[in-house]
């Protein structure tokens, strides 16, 4: 039966875990291309208006599950450097959830223990997601895909014109038109 401490549960792994496990796979793109050379990178957590910025870092005001990773460009791009930062969140989040279980399995974490466990499940869920080749409902490539068709093919197979990662200027443009639209409705509306 689903109880307040049910309840209490999943409110900490909505809007704790979660976000954190997020941050991290996100992280995992940006310590990755660091070793590529990456040019204006930008870890944004959330979408819609910017609630602050600071640094690389660009928290949104509606909730956090929309993330991305995006870089104007690399020093260093080649088939090996795209595999690597595609493999980046994979290796991230695999390697927090089994150092977690590692010290779990010990008996260093068992105070909290349940809540390890969740921070563990949500770590390998996203590894799970990010890992088998597949599509998203849009039609974009999820990172094992992109990691698979670079191996296979020795290129981007996805047909779409698009980039993966998109540019963080671009993104900055975007944002900043969009925000400007917003302000003259409401002027308008005034």
């Amino acid at each position: 039966m689903f109880g307040f401490s049910d309840l209490l549960s999943l409110v900490i792994s909505a809007f704790i875990i979660l976000p954190v496990v997020v941050f991290l796979r996100e992280a995992g793109y940006l310590i990755v291309s660091e070793i590529f050379g990456v040019k204006n990178p930008r870890l944004t957590i959330g979408s819609g208006p910017r609630v602050f910025k600071f640094w690389i870092i660009d928290i949104r005001k509606y909730y956090h599950l929309f993330s991305w990773f995006s870089y104007d460009a690399l020093r260093r791009e080649s088939k090996l450097a795209y595999v690597c930062i595609y493999a980046g969140p994979i290796l991230m989040n695999l390697s927090v959830a089994l150092l977690l279980n590692a010290l779990l399995a010990n008996g260093l974490l068992e105070e909290h223990k349940t809540f390890w466990n969740r921070f563990i499940f949500y770590g390998f869920y996203y590894v799970l997601f990010d890992i088998i080749p597949m599509r998203t409902v849009n039609g974009m490539p999820n990172n094992g895909m992109i990691i698979y068709e670079m191996l296979r093919y020795g290129k981007r197979t996805d047909y779409n014109h698009e980039p993966f990662i998109y540019k963080t200027t671009d993104i900055e443009e975007e944002y900043q038109e969009t925000m400007e639209e917003i302000e003259d409705k409401k002027k308008e509306e005034r």
